[in-house]
């Protein structure tokens, strides 16, 4: 058992959803496959279905995620599926990306770290776009309030101009609020943009 609360939530939902064989795209991963292309790494895979899509599309694609069991499942699955999809369990709060990419996804991660965290990972990961690639970025803003999932002490809900805010000079393709019913009637609600980094 990790000792955070966040990647114990999402561990424990990932082995449930494995038990219901959830491989659908979410809304969010939908929105983001059309805008991906080569060299692909998908920042917080989760149970890799976008990181499967995309392979299938025909991009290589880099999934990392802190759960062990999405780690797990996606290998198993690329595997069976022969999908080129390269899958490792990192710490994602302070991974040191390593190469750059065509397409960089991070969908529903960032929030779940303190905010300068998010931002100074958020920063890393647009500085590893190549030219002219693009970043698929998703992330709750303020106006949440489901709670459950988080760290009291280490979350960020994110204003809702900040994505705007961070990408100027970048090409916005798609920039969205998405709403959602939470638990005990509560609310989650979302930030998505696609950007495209300036080409050099």
């Amino acid at each position: 058992m990790t000792a955070n609360k966040s990647i114990d939530f999402f561990d424990a939902q990932f082995r449930r959803e494995l038990k219901d064989a959830a491989v659908k795209l979410n809304p969010f991963e939908s929105v983001a496959i059309p805008y991906l292309r080569g060299d692909v790494l998908d920042f917080g895979c989760g149970l890799g279905n976008l990181a499967i899509a995309a392979a299938q599309a025909g991009c290589k694609v880099t999934a990392l995620d802190a759960s062990p069991a999405a780690i797990e499942h996606v290998r198993l699955r690329a595997a069976a599926e022969g999908a080129g999809v390269s899958a490792s369990v990192a710490d994602l709060r302070d991974y040191a990306i390593s190469g750059d990419y065509d397409s960089i996804v991070c969908i529903g991660l960032l929030m779940f770290f303190d905010c300068a965290t998010a931002f100074k990972v958020l920063s890393q990961l647009q500085s590893h776009v190549r030219p002219g690639g693009v970043a698929v970025i998703n992330v709750l803003v303020e106006g949440t309030t489901y709670m459950d999932m988080f760290e009291p002490s280490s979350h960020c809900l994110f204003a809702p101009s900040e994505m705007l805010d961070r990408f100027k000079g970048w090409r916005i393709e798609h920039s969205e609020f998405s709403d959602f019913d939470a638990p005990q009637a509560t609310l989650k609600r979302f930030s998505t943009i696609v950007a495209h980094k300036p080409a050099v």
